[in-house]
């Protein structure tokens, strides 16, 4: 069991589920833990080598010898690559976001990515979000979420971002990698944001923990 509670919210690419999960943290005092962020890490770290994203052997070697740090900042974690703070910028570039899924169905970095997010749990209460955190990172935790959206209204949230990135390919390959893939975690509720606002999501969210 983690050394402090921890709300796990996971959900597909463009569901909303980071706007949601910084906003809960927020009103629980809780640190932000954005996963998806140590695997954009990675990923920037591997295009910045010159290494192929789909060549599994190059990405395995490049992963051990790569330090991902999680410092956290103004109660949310950020990322750092071998003591580089990478900025919102490094990580959500389109050559990220067409290359994160490869890197993320590596299973040694999923391996290694999982440890230190569990490790998180020492550092105080957490709300964490990402594609695998109540089914593989925190799975006995009891405050389990999937925030969903249809692929239309995902695709054009991507697109308003000014990303060209293709939600349904990324969709298909989180959902079929062998490692941790991405599935609604057993016990978790599921809340559909298609046509939510932000403050009607968090307060769904809010409503179904305990006091």
């Amino acid at each position: 069991m983690p050394d402090h509670p921890v709300i796990t919210i996971d959900g597909p690419a463009a569901s909303g589920k980071s706007s949601v999960a910084r906003l809960v943290a927020r009103q629980r005092g809780a640190i932000y833990v954005n996963t998806g962020n140590m695997y954009r890490a990675m990923t920037w770290a591997v295009l910045d080598a010159g290494i192929d994203p789909a060549d599994a052997d190059a990405v395995r070697a490049a992963a051990a010898t790569l330090q991902i740090q999680s410092p956290v900042v103004e109660g949310q974690t950020q990322v750092q690559v071998n003591g580089r703070t990478l900025t919102d910028a490094d990580l959500n570039s389109d050559p990220v976001n067409r290359a994160v899924s490869h890197v993320a169905r590596v299973p040694e970095v999923r391996d290694l990515l999982v440890a230190a997010q569990r490790a998180l749990a020492a550092i105080g209460p957490l709300v964490m979000e990402g594609r695998d955190i109540g089914s593989v990172v925190f799975p006995d935790s009891p405050l389990k979420f999937y925030i969903d959206a249809s692929e239309e209204v995902r695709a054009a949230r991507r697109s308003a971002q000014g990303h060209t990135d293709q939600v349904a390919e990324r969709d298909r390959l989180d959902s079929t990698r062998k490692t941790s893939p991405l599935v609604v975690p057993q016990g978790a509720i599921v809340i559909d944001n298609s046509h939510l606002t932000l403050e009607q999501a968090v307060q769904q969210v809010l409503s179904k923990l305990p006091n």
